[in-house]
């Protein structure tokens, strides 16, 4: 699974378009990188740009285009509406998927180490990187402005996290950080009144409404003993809404920054908005977001609503996207199309896989005269068929007619065989991979001692890696006749010879991968890990072997022809 980190720096030139030029390709020099948006703007005299990627990559491409805006951005000259104080002024990093808050942070460290060491640029780091309470405000850190940095840098509880406490005059300073991942989201309503669009979004932001006496825009503005406004809060945290109305779309919108999506998620926000719209007598008839989204913000929310529904979100990632496009009315002013729209489908690799071929075509390239794929792709596969067996008699248990009070019983049961499914149709690319790193590592050359002793290493790590995979390969299948079993006893008993198949196909990928296992075994040289791994497969083997016979009892026992 690859660890997907967003970095959104914002450079402190807006107006020379040469210089932006030069500072997107030192970050697009970097392989592994995906450049998604550069908004560049005049009056702030400051660009934004986006890319994501792999941590190691996205923080190398983050170290060139600091080291680039450094070069060629002169802090002393700058002039623009927005508050900076240095040439790369900020530079968040966000975690997209499969990495925490903690080990992004980490990488937010490592950048920023480079930039004082290697840069000479004095460094803060906010936000969840913050070493210092005071710190995780990105205001407080960059107050005063570049004007004040100076003096700012010598104070003592101001000394920067890395870099120096002297003014670097042309490069100034920089804030490097991670915080969770930013949404733009517009709800659209049936109406044209702005005016009515912002009594919306102001019953909805965290920062709610002021106080005023008589008219609620108009009036004068109630505070408190020390002078300041009293407000009502909204009702969602970590929204920032305004409404306004589109010319274009000829509609009012609510236009929100959903700050934190861990706090308030896109669908939260939509129902929210929903229904402080029908209370004053208005209706969401869809919405639109700006940029890109996460994969798993688009999951929860089809989830959420299939949930609404009682119906299983056991399904295909496909499936439940389309609910939510559906349900959020994603797709009203404009075609929706999750391969560009989703972080992790626009990162995919475009090398074709073997997943991604028709049945036709992966059967003839088996069958073809390349070594690959080979019996541990297919055991990979045929157990993925046999847990998506156990899945689809979950999801037919789920709405059997008269069971409608154990849909989420059986919408478990789906997710757990979905999830091994997804593990398993994973593994079946893992495992041809695993045999070309052999055939690469013997390719090595071996004309020398050092060539040789490379190669042997190279050898030897290659041939543990594919032993290591179908070793997943037989966890994963044994671990998914679990769902079977259960299918086969409580599931739909119209299915029953559904889940009997489920367990011959994972008994047949365990097998499989067993003989994967031997005989990549006999060739490695470390006879420790071979026999720890030759007594950890027989036991899963034993096991299985064990578990899809009493699985075929039961199939055979509910079948029997009277």
């Amino acid at each position: 699974m690859k660890q997907i980190i967003e970095c959104v720096p914002n450079f402190s030139e807006g107006r020379d378009l040469n210089i932006i030029r030069q500072i997107t390709d030192a970050i697009e020099s970097v392989d592994g990188i995906e450049l998604l948006n550069v908004d560049p703007g005049h009056a702030t005299n400051r660009t934004v740009v986006t890319f994501v990627g792999e941590p190691e990559p996205v923080i190398e491409a983050a170290f060139r285009g600091a080291k680039k805006a450094a070069e060629l951005i002169d802090m002393s000259k700058h002039h623009g509406e927005h508050p900076r104080f240095g040439s790369i002024d900020v530079c968040p990093l966000i975690p997209i998927s499969n990495i925490s808050m903690e080990k992004t942070a980490q990488y937010a460290h490592k950048l920023a180490r480079r930039m004082g060491d290697e840069l000479g640029i004095s460094v803060y780091c906010y936000e969840f990187a913050a070493t210092k309470p005071e710190r995780k405000s990105l205001a407080n850190c960059r107050a005063g402005e570049y004007e004040g940095l100076k003096e700012k840098l010598q104070k003592p509880e101001w000394k920067p996290d890395y870099g120096p406490v002297e003014l670097n005059i042309k490069a100034g300073a920089s804030a490097v950080g991670t915080r969770n991942f930013l949404i733009a989201y517009n709800v659209n309503l049936n109406t044209t009144s702005t005016r009515r669009a912002n009594a919306i979004a102001f019953d909805v932001r965290e920062a709610g409404r002021i106080v005023r006496e008589g008219d609620p825009l108009t009036g004068k503005i109630i505070t408190d003993e020390n002078g300041e406004p009293i407000r009502i809060p909204g009702t969602l945290k970590s929204v920032r809404a305004i409404g306004w109305f589109i010319k274009e779309y000829g509609i009012a919108q609510i236009s929100m920054n959903l700050t934190d999506i861990t706090v308030t998620s896109v669908h939260q926000a939509f129902e929210e908005v929903c229904e402080k719209a029908r209370e004053r007598g208005m209706r969401v008839t869809g919405s639109e977001l700006i940029g890109l989204i996460p994969l798993q913000a688009m999951l929860d929310a089809g989830k959420y609503f299939l949930k609404k529904q009682q119906r299983s979100t056991g399904i295909s990632d496909e499936e439940i996207i389309k609910i939510a496009i559906k349900s959020l009315g994603l797709d009203e002013l404009a075609p929706f199309d999750p391969k560009k729209r989703i972080i992790e489908y626009v990162m995919e690799d475009k090398k074709e896989r073997l997943i991604d071929m028709n049945l036709n075509v992966f059967v003839n390239e088996t069958a073809s005269e390349s070594p690959a794929p080979g019996g541990g792709s297919v055991s990979a596969y045929v157990g993925s068929l046999g847990a998506a067996l156990a899945t689809m008699v979950a999801n037919l248990s789920s709405h059997k007619r008269g069971w409608e009070d154990r849909w989420k019983e059986f919408s478990d049961w789906a997710e757990k065989g979905k999830m091994y499914q997804e593990k398993l149709l994973k593994l079946v690319d893992e495992d041809t991979r695993a045999f070309n790193r052999i055939m690469d590592a013997f390719a090595l050359p071996k004309e020398n001692e050092t060539e040789k002793k490379i190669r042997t290493e190279s050898i030897q790590a290659a041939t543990k890696n594919a032993i290591e995979v179908p070793l997943e390969v037989m966890k994963a299948a044994f671990a998914s006749m679990e769902a079977i079993k259960a299918m086969a006893e409580i599931g739909n008993p119209n299915s029953v010879s559904d889940a009997g198949v489920g367990a011959l196909c994972a008994r047949t990928a365990v097998y499989g991968a067993f003989l994967n296992v031997k005989i990549n075994a006999s060739g490695l040289k470390d006879k420790v890990f071979v026999d720890r791994v030759m007594d950890e497969a027989g036991t899963i083997l034993q096991k299985t072997i064990q578990l899809e016979k009493e699985i075929l009892e039961t199939v055979e026992g509910k079948m029997k022809i009277s």
